[in-house]
């Protein structure tokens, strides 16, 4: 399960430019650029990267309202997907799904959901499709600790368990759904463990280890590909910003997120990586400085296109 120094570097690029993503996103909400709300993932970046980085390319995702972090983990056009955040006709879904809804099919990312656990038992369709085809892909769906406190949540499982369907199923456990603390929301200490109940494995890693994270889902692809069931991962991680844009955060105190920013997914994996000797400071700084421009051109593309006309208003819609 090595990976090439290359590959590592690709990674450690691949966590800029979700930060980078991220906070050009709230910079561009504060402008009032952007409509309705986001979920901003920083912080949260290793999850993404990590699991991501264990799928082949041919792979599939789901995600969740959350989702910009694995949407770039999975390969998006940084234009295309801009442009779907700023509603513009030359988004992913021509402007239509914003935020909470892009997809990239041909990427294998089949979508995010706005539904806390909506992404969950679609899943288990997959999973089900992918094994009465005879194919080897893996569907790895993402979801929040919230949402495994869902009915959705205790019935797929149990339906992928019971059908041995190749699903990976990783929990973003950031500490809270909206502003429930998981420590009132489970009388467990490991949301991991639930994998008991339904026979299949369970494993808690550190979500702020990126290359933690890569070994634990790729043992369960592994597994999965070779027709061993679907695993339940849960990433231990946390959301520096709100739930979402109206949220104020009274519910945690400014100590707990500042000791969470010390354990920062990007610095810690940047100082292994020139411990390792495979980056130097100023290749690091080269790679962090790249990303961020990528994300400005990709603003500059979105700011160039057209408005979604009202005339094609009706295409997609099938109800």
């Amino acid at each position: 399960m090595t990976l090439s120094p290359e590959r590592k570097r690709e990674l450690l690029c691949q966590m800029y430019t979700i930060r980078a993503f991220e906070e050009k996103a709230e910079e561009l909400y504060a402008m009032g650029k952007v409509h309705g709300t986001m979920h901003l993932s920083i912080g949260m970046e290793a999850s993404a990267v990590g699991s991501i980085a264990a799928l082949r390319p041919d792979d599939l995702i789901l995600s969740t309202h959350r989702g910009h972090g694995h949407c770039i983990a999975k390969g998006a056009d940084l234009n295309k997907m801009m442009a779907e955040f700023m509603g513009k006709e030359t988004g992913y879904c021509r402007g239509r799904g914003g935020s909470m809804h892009i997809a990239d099919v041909e990427s294998g990312n089949l979508g995010a959901n706005g539904v806390v656990a909506g992404g969950i038992p679609i899943a288990v369709g997959v999973g089900l499709g992918l094994k009465m085809q005879k194919r080897d892909q893996i569907i790895l769906c993402f979801f929040g600790d919230g949402a495994a406190n869902t009915g959705a949540f205790h019935e797929s499982l149990n339906m992928a368990a019971i059908w041995s369907l190749p699903v990976v199923y990783v929990c973003e456990n950031n500490q809270y759904a909206m502003s429930l603390s998981v420590r009132k929301a489970f009388a467990i200490e490991r949301i991991s463990d639930r994998a008991a109940a339904y026979g299949i494995p369970g494993v808690t890693v550190d979500g702020n280890d990126v290359m933690a994270v890569y070994e634990a889902v790729k043992k369960a692809v592994d597994r999965a590909r070779a027709g061993g069931g679907p695993t339940l991962v849960e990433n231990v991680t946390y959301r520096w910003r709100g739930h979402s844009k109206s949220d104020v955060n009274r519910y945690r105190t400014r100590e707990e997120i500042e000791a969470w920013k010390k354990k920062c997914p990007i610095k810690r994996f940047r100082a292994r990586l020139i411990e390792e000797g495979i980056l130097t400071e100023e290749e690091a700084d080269r790679i962090r400085d790249e990303a961020y421009a990528a994300v400005d051109a990709a603003v500059a593309f979105a700011e160039a296109s057209p408005e979604p006309s009202l005339d094609t208003i009706e295409e997609g819609v099938y109800a």
